[in-house]
């Protein structure tokens, strides 16, 4: 029997799912949320951007002040949980305030326009609707021959859950993730190995920017293996040792998995619908973010890259615009800035060097050192710069990374000026802007006459 009615039910109350509801509901569509979870943010609030984010600022304060006597990994956890209660409270307002139901249990489909709900009592109910939403998100990949059931073999969800303060750590992934959470530990001043399959850490950044983040984790004590692969993990109750390919042995008392995510598409009812998922859980769909079903739409990390929270939250918008209203706008991805969260803090938007040099783009670089701002002089925060990318003809802005405090702030006003059509995405707009003083901000005026003095005057 039908329970109910709807226009469109999401499922998932991460930031894909919220920003579809949110728009759907406020363009007057029926609209109900489903998720496992009785409080609302999905892993974005409760096992990934907020904790780990909030994890990352008290770390850096500890550093800062260099008070670390009474500090354990439990003090941080504790103020992490005051902010998640504060971000359930104000998403659950959002739903509330639109008149959109939340409906708790895991669902499945059951046809194409049905879903079943089995709640936490175990009780099931069976929902409508004309319209669907998939934003699940995703979980860490477990290998099969790693026993995550012992309790020192953890993850990014299980490590919100530790009730002791370890001594040494070791991390095996060295990606966004693995290396956000190597800064945090050595902020506590924990050993910790980070174990990099590749061959340099992040490649996706540009070279000078994965230099910099490498100097600096060694030098705050993280001690970094490339181009390691494991044969096998033991552990026992005292700690774990991961044994490498090249016959190497790490022994610490927790290790920490951190080589990738799954999407959580499994168990959905959707091989039965004819929606078939990649290898890694990921749901294909269009530039609308439809699946081969046109009324079931996916957002967020369930789709793959750029499984990013600030993506996700635009996904699940985008994606509703077009179910409501069918309009055919599209998101566009060149403009998402990458946000990274280790000390210091890494941000960028369009091409590296790499990049541009593979694609025999004439370019020249512009670099502005926080070391020799006022602000960073002022404030302390001296370690850091910002580097502009631009096209060394027209001074079309091609790239701007930037590595130290606050640069996921200082990022953005960047992505504005990038995003200009004709002659507003030049440097130009840097060298003839007045900037407040002294701000952070100043760092793109600096790197501007920095890059123009290399073209014009070869200095």
């Amino acid at each position: 029997m039908i329970e109910k009615k709807y226009d469109i039910i999401v499922i998932g109350s991460g930031p894909g799912g919220e920003g579809a509801a949110m728009y759907c509901a406020k363009h007057g569509k029926k609209v109900a949320v489903c998720d496992e979870f009785s409080l609302v943010g999905g892993a974005n609030t409760h096992k990934g951007t907020i904790p780990s984010k909030s994890l990352r600022h008290a770390s850096q304060l500890l550093i800062d002040n260099n008070k670390f006597e009474g500090m354990t990994f439990q003090s941080l956890l504790n103020q992490t949980n005051l902010i998640i209660k504060q971000q359930v409270e104000l998403r659950q307002s959002f739903y509330e305030r639109n008149e959109v139901d939340l409906l708790v249990g895991r669902a499945i489909f059951t046809s194409p326009n049905t879903i079943e709900i089995t709640e936490p009592t175990g009780l099931k109910k069976q929902y409508e609707a004309d319209n669907f939403v998939i934003a699940t998100g995703s979980r860490p990949y477990h290998p099969g021959d790693v026993d995550f059931s012992h309790p020192r073999i953890i993850d990014s969800d299980k490590l919100l859950k530790l009730t002791d303060h370890p001594k040494s750590l070791t991390i095996y992934g060295a990606g966004v993730i693995g290396c956000e959470y190597a800064s945090i530990f050595r902020g506590l001043r924990i050993k910790v190995n980070l174990i990099n399959t590749r061959h340099q850490l992040l490649s996706f950044l540009d070279d000078e920017i994965i230099d910099a983040l490498g100097y600096h984790l060694r030098e705050n004590g993280v001690l970094i293996r490339h181009s390691e692969e494991y044969e096998k993990v033991e552990a026992d109750d005292t700690g774990v040792t991961i044994y490498l390919k090249s016959n190497k042995q790490i022994r610490s008392d927790y290790l920490l998995w951190a080589q990738g995510r799954t999407g959580n598409s499994q168990n959905m009812g959707l091989e039965e619908l004819g929606i078939k998922t990649d290898n890694r859980g990921s749901i294909p769909v269009n530039k609308f973010y439809q699946s081969v079903l046109p009324h079931i739409y996916a957002v967020g990390d369930i789709i793959g890259y750029p499984s990013l929270a600030s993506a996700s939250y635009d996904q699940g918008r985008f994606a509703a615009r077009h179910l409501v209203s069918g309009e055919s706008v599209t998101l566009r991805t060149e403009f998402i800035p990458t946000g990274i969260y280790t000390i210091p803090e890494i941000s960028s938007i369009g091409l590296n060097e790499r990049e541009l040099t593979e694609k025999k783009i004439p370019y020249e670089v512009g670099h502005s050192f926080f070391k020799h701002l006022a602000r960073a002089q002022i404030t302390g925060r001296e370690t850091g710069m910002l580097k502009i990318l631009f096209h060394r003809e027209t001074l079309k802005i091609l790239g701007i990374h930037c590595f130290g405090y606050g640069a996921s702030e200082i990022i953005h006003i960047g992505q504005a000026i990038m995003s200009q059509e004709g002659e507003g995405n030049t440097l130009m707009y840097f060298i003839n802007t007045t900037f407040n003083y002294p701000t952070m901000a100043e760092a793109y005026r600096v790197a501007a006459l920095n890059g123009l003095n290399r073209v014009q005057f070869n200095t």
